[in-house]
């Protein structure tokens, strides 16, 4: 009989799924954007195409991170977003996530509550380290 997956092992396939298609990427900054004008105002000038790059790396450290993998590359961010850096609000880390959940959901065909629940469990560690930064 197969072990049940981590919360981890889940969210890692759940966001296999998700990132198959670009798509998932440009949903999610439609839907984190339209969540306020301080969103949106942050990617004034901004390359989306290399924003979506840097947030598909950023999704996977925060997933590697929760499996034991260092946080120097959430440390990183957290500098870059930091009051000297981007001044990206600590608030604003729970509005991306709950972007994130929402776009998942459209994303992923075996998405569930637990399945929310468990990315929440997953990524809030290596949120907490970039927030934290602020």
């Amino acid at each position: 009989m197969a072990r049940p997956l981590s919360d981890s092992d889940s969210v890692f396939q759940s966001y296999g799924r998700c990132c198959a298609r670009e798509q998932f990427f440009e949903d999610f900054y439609r839907i984190f954007m339209g969540r306020s004008d301080a969103v949106r105002q942050m990617f004034t000038n901004t390359d989306m195409a290399e924003q979506r790059r840097l947030l598909r790396a950023g999704i996977s450290w925060l997933v590697m991170y929760s499996r034991g993998a260092p946080g120097g590359k959430l440390r990183d961010l957290g500098k870059t977003h930091d009051r000297e850096g981007y001044n990206v609000p600590p608030a604003l880390y729970a509005v991306w996530l709950d972007a994130l959940m929402e776009t998942v959901q459209l994303h992923d065909p075996e998405y569930t509550s637990e399945l929310d629940r468990q990315w929440r469990a997953v990524l809030n560690p290596g949120i907490d380290l970039i927030r934290d930064a602020y």
